[in-house]
């Protein structure tokens, strides 16, 4: 599988600074739409029941990076398709993962408490997993960079991503909760829209590379997805949380926020389009919509019961 995917060590994917400007504008509108939904209130009623917060921020930073580390040993992808599937591991939950939840009957307030739990924690910790399951890997493609991740830049880009236009947009819902109610299930809505666009957006100027190359990632993105929710799953379980609780943090862990990772790759100053992580944060970001309302339509068609049973009667 290697040597098949060594091709993509060496492909630079072009995205110019304009692009990459709308890029970070259009991530920022999305954790904006987030931020809506987010209250104080929210937090201090899951402060009295911290158990499903602790599995679930567990599950998302902790474990699935580190399952995704044992994939990488297992799979052993080329250098730059290591990269990607350890960045999008390492990044918080994705911004569709409330409405999956919803759709899947699963614990709202949870996810979105876990959403902006993590979207917090990932100013941290997104660099500091992903420099330390990186900097375990044993590289061997003589094409790939070196592992010297810029902390500084990275942390920045986070603080700019995500504090901010989260900061705002709890501010914006607090003054005005009105016209908060009136707007966030459109901006909802159009998040989901855009973030599609902002997924075709990065691959436009590349789309005869995507063509040619996909193929030799769909597998491990499907792998490695389902890998993310079966973590989510089996940990919620072992810890026997309720139904409603298993369903939330299973898509918590499941969905993550890659157009996160993408912005982060083609960044000049930490990976500049490198093109084995592009094509693995891309087709992600793609897949986990679809894995995504897979799930949701089917656990939407079960109820729920206070007993724990198995995946497939849950």
């Amino acid at each position: 599988m290697e040597e098949s995917l060594q091709v993509l060590d060496t492909i630079r994917l072009n995205f110019n600074e304009t692009g990459l400007f709308f890029l970070n504008i259009t991530l920022a509108f999305i954790m904006f739409g987030v931020a809506l939904g987010l209250k104080i209130e929210n937090f201090k009623r899951v402060a009295l029941n911290p158990k499903p917060v602790f599995v679930g921020v567990f599950s998302q930073f902790i474990l699935m990076p580190a399952m995704t580390f044992l994939l990488i040993l297992i799979i052993k992808p080329s250098s730059s398709v290591a990269l990607g599937m350890i960045l999008v591991a390492a990044c918080p939950g994705g911004n569709i993962s409330n409405f999956i939840t919803s759709m899947s009957k699963g614990n709202v307030e949870l996810s979105v408490s876990l959403t902006g739990i993590a979207d917090l924690s990932a100013i941290v910790m997104t660099p500091v997993n992903f420099a330390f399951w990186a900097g375990l890997y044993s590289f061997t493609s003589a094409t790939i960079i070196p592992i010297q991740i810029d902390t500084y830049e990275m942390v920045k880009t986070m603080m700019l991503l995500l504090a901010l236009p989260i900061t705002i947009g709890m501010i914006f819902a607090y003054k005005l909760p009105q016209l908060t109610a009136k707007i966030i299930k459109p901006i909802k809505i159009l998040s989901i829209i855009i973030f599609l666009g902002y997924i075709v957006g990065a691959l436009s100027l590349n789309f005869s590379y995507f063509l040619e190359y996909i193929h030799l990632i769909v597998f491990i993105v499907l792998i490695h997805n389902a890998l993310a929710l079966t973590t989510g799953f089996s940990m919620a379980r072992l810890f026997r949380l309720s139904n409603k609780d298993t369903r939330t943090i299973t898509i918590e862990t499941g969905i993550q926020n890659s157009g996160l990772g993408l912005v982060l790759i083609f960044n000049p100053n930490l990976f500049n389009g490198l093109g084995g992580m592009a094509f693995i944060a891309a087709w992600w970001g793609i897949w986990h919509i679809l894995s995504g309302l897979a799930i949701g339509f089917f656990w939407g068609t079960k109820p729920l019961t206070s007993s724990v049973k198995s995946l497939e009667t849950s």
